[in-house]
């Protein structure tokens, strides 16, 4: 299946690039996120003419996404969770953990945003997180992991 990019997608491609997917990514994700349209002569048509206001949208959300980032460079992020003896937790603390944490603390973080290439937390201690509110903003926090027995 090909289709017109409507956004940036990352590891396929940029705004109005027209790329080839396989039909069920294409179908069951692009297309319902509104993140692409099937590249008919139509919606080719339909794209040409609305380039500049879809570019002035992105570029918006950009800069939506490099504001929140600005406010998170650096923040340090304390959870406490129940541990053993010998610093490892009873459990783990995951993205969702931190992504409800962020918020408590007023910051607006999905937690589809938060990059953990090391999986879930397990043990006590500080860790190097990545928040990435857009696919060209990433910005790294301090999870601080801190344990009640």
């Amino acid at each position: 299946m090909q289709v017109i990019l409507l956004e940036k997608v990352t590891n396929l491609g940029t705004l109005g690039d027209i790329v080839k997917v396989k039909d069920g990514y294409g179908r069951n994700f692009l297309i319902p996120q509104g993140k692409a349209k099937r590249a008919t002569e139509a919606n080719k048509a339909e794209f040409a003419a609305k380039r500049a206001e879809l570019e002035k949208k992105q570029a918006e959300i950009l800069a939506a996404a490099q504001a929140r980032a600005e406010k998170l460079a650096g923040f340090m992020l304390q959870i406490t969770q129940k541990a053993g003896v010998d610093g490892r937790l009873f459990g783990s603390v995951t993205n969702h953990d931190i992504a409800e944490a962020l918020n408590a603390q007023g910051f607006e973080v999905n937690r589809s945003e938060i990059r953990m290439p090391n999986g879930p937390l397990k043990t006590i201690g500080d860790h190097p997180v990545s928040v990435a509110p857009h696919s060209d903003v990433v910005v790294d926090i301090t999870v601080s992991v801190l344990g009640e027995h």
